[in-house]
C-alpha cells in the first residue's frame, strides 16, 4: 500500500474551525492519533474514512481521495465507532454482518458466506440469528470488527475502540488487533495501547503538536497532560 496522505486539510462546522491544516504522511502500518477529547481526533478519524468532507486540503490512501471516490474507499478503508451502538443498524448478528458485504456489491448468498466464515473464525458461528440487543457492550465491539474485517478493508480506523470495556475484555480484544495484518489508526486518549505502534500523530485544538515515534512522542504528552488544569 502506498500509504496515508493528509494534505493541509481543514474541518469546519457553523464557522467553527474543528481541524486547521493538518499535513501528515505515512506508509507505516500501526498510526495513532492521539489527543485530549476535543482536539479534533474523531473528526479526523471520519474524514480519513471519507464519512465527511474536508472544508480544504485532500486526505488519499493508496492514492484514492476518500471522499470523491466512495466505492474505492468503501472497499479500502473499514472504521470501528467509539460506541457500537452509534455503528450497528440491524436487530440480529448475521444482518449486521452481511450490510457491508451487500454494499459493497455481493450477492446475498455470497455476503452469508463471508459472513459466517469470519463469525466461525472467531467462533461465533453460534452467534447467527442471534439478537443484538442480548450482546454485552465488549460482545458488541467484536461484532462490528467482525463486520469490517468480513469487508476486508486495507485499513481500518479505530475510535477509542477499549472505551467503555473492562480489563478482560480490553485485553482480548488488544489482541485480536495486534494480529491484524491491516494498517490500523488508533485515535485515543489513552497513552497505554499504542506504546508499540510505528508512529503517533499529537492533536490539540484541531492542529498538529508533533509528530514522532511513541518512545519520544509519549513522553512529552503525558507530560503537558500532568501540567494541565481542568478544574
Amino acid at each position: 500500500m502506498n500509504g496515508i496522505r493528509i494534505t493541509d486539510v481543514s474541518y469546519q462546522i457553523n464557522g467553527t474551525a474543528i481541524l486547521q491544516a493538518v499535513s501528515f504522511e505515512s506508509d507505516a502500518k500501526r498510526i495513532a492519533i492521539l489527543g485530549r477529547n476535543g482536539s479534533g481526533k474523531s473528526t479526523l478519524s471520519r474524514l480519513i474514512c471519507g464519512l465527511d468532507q474536508p472544508s480544504q486540503g485532500t486526505i488519499r490512501i493508496d492514492n484514492i481521495d476518500v471522499y470523491k471516490d466512495r466505492r474505492a474507499a468503501l472497499d479500502m478503508i473499514g472504521m470501528i465507532f467509539q460506541n457500537p451502538d452509534h455503528q450497528i443498524i440491524f436487530p440480529t448478528v448475521i444482518e449486521e454482518m452481511k450490510f457491508g458485504l451487500t454494499q459493497m456489491g455481493f450477492d446475498k448468498l455470497e455476503a452469508d458466506r463471508r459472513a459466517m466464515a469470519y463469525l466461525k473464525t472467531f467462533g461465533k458461528a453460534d452467534w447467527r440469528d442471534r439478537a443484538i440487543s442480548t450482546l454485552s457492550q465488549g460482545q458488541k465491539k467484536l461484532l462490528c470488527l467482525m463486520a469490517i474485517l468480513a469487508m476486508e478493508p486495507k485499513v481500518i480506523i479505530l475510535d477509542e475502540p477499549l472505551a467503555a470495556l473492562d480489563i478482560p475484555t480490553q485485553r482480548q480484544l488488544t489482541e485480536i488487533l495486534q494480529s491484524l495484518p491491516q494498517t490500523l489508526v488508533y485515535i485515543t486518549h489513552d497513552t497505554a495501547p499504542i506504546q508499540d505502534y510505528d508512529v503517533a500523530i499529537w492533536l490539540d485544538q484541531g492542529k498538529i503538536v508533533e509528530t514522532g515515534s511513541p518512545e519520544t512522542l509519549l513522553p512529552k504528552f503525558i507530560d503537558e497532560m500532568n501540567r494541565i488544569e481542568v478544574l
